[in-house]
């Protein structure tokens, strides 16, 4: 019986992959999210306003049988100012064993303070229980003390399918270089990127467009 969890697992994530990333499907995905959740209020523009740091992973997908696992492609852009930068690329990824059955699609954005934006500088990062919040929704969420930002991220998610609960315990967020490669060239770095000294292309600018108009 244990041998059969490593290959259950690798099925798993095998089947989590079948979509492959691809540059301007993940940024045309991201920005139907950003324009989905902002336009019935889901992500108040109160709140994205303090934001420093909005991550988008849209079509994040979890499935399993008895084992589980969660894996998506999305993009991740640091306030700048009044802007916004170019945004960068992110995978998330995560597991988890226990009585669970069936699949689930999920997009979410993920709002960062200051301490949130500095850990995802470090290029790879954990999401512990105490790392995210449910992010607040209404007119009064509009600044750190009322939304209750005391956690390094806001989480704001919306789900299809038979896959219950939106838990994002245990997932991890790294770099994802070679679509950072594909789209600004090879020598570029997420840093270089989110401080602003990578310019936006075209295909990026829809997504930009989105998140600034989200705030208005």
């Amino acid at each position: 019986m244990r041998k059969a969890f490593p290959v259950a697992l690798l099925i798993t994530f095998a089947a989590l992959t079948l979509w492959a990333a691809d540059v301007s499907k993940v940024l045309d995905a991201a920005t139907a999210v950003v324009q989905n959740m902002t336009s019935t209020h889901q992500v108040p523009p109160s709140v994205l306003e303090n934001a420093k740091c909005i991550a988008v992973i849209p079509k994040l997908t979890k499935a399993g049988f008895i084992i589980g696992g969660k894996h998506g492609n999305g993009v991740v852009s640091y306030r700048t100012g009044d802007s916004w930068s170019a945004p960068a690329f992110i995978a998330l990824t995560g597991g988890s064993v226990g009585l669970q059955a069936g699949g689930e699609h999920q997009d979410i954005i993920l709002l960062m303070n200051d301490q949130g934006k500095q850990e995802l500088s470090n290029g790879h990062w954990e999401l512990g229980a105490e790392a995210v919040a449910a992010g607040p929704t209404g007119q009064s969420a509009g600044t750190e003390e009322n939304t209750g930002w005391k956690a390094p991220v806001l989480s704001y998610t919306q789900s299809s399918g038979a896959f219950a609960g939106a838990d994002l315990g245990g997932s991890k967020i790294s770099v994802d270089n070679d679509m950072i490669h594909n789209l600004y060239g090879s020598k570029t770095t997420l840093l270089s990127i989110l401080n602003g000294e990578t310019p936006a292309t075209s295909s990026a600018q829809p997504f930009l467009d989105a998140v600034q108009a989200a705030v208005k």
